[in-house]
């Protein structure tokens, strides 16, 4: 009996244990690797597409999976330089910054003591994706990569990223250094808010000038995006960024930005077999974006809902517009039916101030709703006859007089008082 008790307990805190430690998968995670995965023909191991304002996920395959994300980690870098630093600070390239970099990765040249901006920097280090940019940078801001690479995944999560570290600034391979499409783009989502960004990652050709190690001006720096050059086969109308990335363990990466009318879109690829994959699957989730998904003005600002009469009110106000207050507009597959559910003060009566609130109206859009109030466009005014007026009348016009009533009667009493006074002064003064 005492051996069956042993074995119960240690069946129960084996259970408890096991409870404890287990952690629930994330059912985010299991969502990102499958939305839509059959919609559009992809070759790449992973790639996702997102709208950029509101990070809706349109197509993803494989979109959490940990990946390496070779170069694309230059986004980062550029996000916390802008963070950290004004564009005219100066930088002093170290000699880790040039020696660091294995052979056959791409540099700018850089020059050990060479001082330049950090607007110069950020051109090497987003155009042409020259890693010892990269790494000048984090150590102008950090003291150190070990340090930077803190402060980059601190923002990772900052972000909402999960499944991300970074080891480096610029994406050099080590087996530590993974991130997933899922969280890139959330990271070229968070780029797209840097100005200055958006503006170097559509420049094709930057020249660093000299400077006082290096005395000639060929240093020039050529775009890596092909979909933003015209010259190309993969060129992309619509496209306006991001970043490429390659290394022989990541295979061929891109984060890129497309804006068409008032819908921008991005989109993740990593570990493409070949250049023209990534950018033929990376444009075959753009088409099917555009085509697909669209920003749908639901109603306008000050929109004539519909027009109701009200009974008790003059001839001249009773038909009442009702006007829906603020716009509505919702990021929604263009096949989606959107029904409103609208609610109005049932037995509206007069009077009515104008622009006040006499309903609401509600859309649902997956699982969100979109609402606003519903005004009165004019004011109405209740008939000015009528028993109800009258009775009004009569109950006014008895106040009034009952107030003057009182008043006369309290002028009565003070003058008989001033009278009663005064005759008192003359007896007093008799005496």
């Amino acid at each position: 009996m005492k051996q069956l008790k042993n074995i119960i307990l240690i069946f129960a805190i084996t259970i408890l244990l096991s409870l404890l430690f287990t952690y629930p998968a994330y059912a985010q995670s299991d969502n990102i690797n499958n939305i839509n995965k059959n919609a559009v023909k992809t070759e790449s191991a992973s790639c996702i597409l997102i709208e950029a304002k509101t990070g809706k996920i349109l197509y993803s395959k494989n979109g959490d999976t940990k990946m390496y994300p070779a170069s694309t980690t230059k986004l980062m870098t550029a996000i916390l330089t802008l963070e950290n630093c004004d564009l005219t600070d100066t930088v002093t390239v170290s000699k880790n910054a040039v020696d660091s970099i294995p052979g056959g990765y791409t540099t700018a040249n850089l020059q050990k003591g060479e001082i330049l901006s950090v607007e110069q920097l950020l051109y090497a280090l987003l155009i042409p994706s020259a890693n010892d940019a990269a790494v000048a940078l984090a150590e102008h801001i950090s003291g150190s990569v070990k340090d930077f690479s803190t402060l980059m995944n601190n923002k990772a999560q900052e972000l909402g990223c999960k499944t991300t570290h970074f080891v480096n600034p610029n994406g050099i391979h080590n087996k530590n250094h993974y991130s997933s499409a899922y969280d890139m783009a959330l990271i070229g989502k968070y780029a797209l808010n840097f100005p200055e960004i958006k503006k170097i990652v559509t420049t094709q050709k930057y020249t660093l000038p000299t400077t006082n190690k290096y005395d000639k001006k060929d240093r020039t720096l050529n775009a890596t995006n092909a979909l933003i050059n015209k010259e190309s086969a993969n060129y992309y109308k619509y496209a306006n960024g991001l970043k490429t990335g390659y290394t022989d363990d990541a295979g061929n990466c891109l984060v890129a930005s497309a804006k068409k009318d008032n819908l921008e879109l991005i989109a993740v690829i990593l570990n493409a077999d070949s250049s023209d994959v990534r950018f033929s699957d990376c444009i075959a989730l753009f088409n099917y974006g555009f085509e697909n998904y669209l920003y749908k003005t639901l109603n306008k600002s000050n929109e004539i809902l519909k027009n109701i009469t009200i009974e008790n009110a003059t001839e001249e106000t009773k038909n009442l517009d009702i006007v829906i207050k603020d716009k509505i507009s919702v990021f929604v597959n263009n096949k989606t039916t959107i029904e409103p559910e609208i609610y109005i003060q049932p037995d509206l009566k007069a009077p009515i101030v104008a622009n006040s609130k006499i309903g609401t109206i509600t859309y649902k859009v997956d699982d969100v709703d979109y609402s606003s109030d519903l005004i009165a466009a004019t004011a109405v005014y209740p008939v000015t006859n009528g028993f109800e007026v009258i009775v009004f009348r009569a109950l006014l016009i008895f106040l009034i007089l009952y107030i003057l009533y009182v008043l006369l009667k309290h002028i009565n009493k003070n003058d008989k008082l001033k009278n009663f006074n005064k005759k008192g002064k003359r007896f007093s003064n008799n005496k």
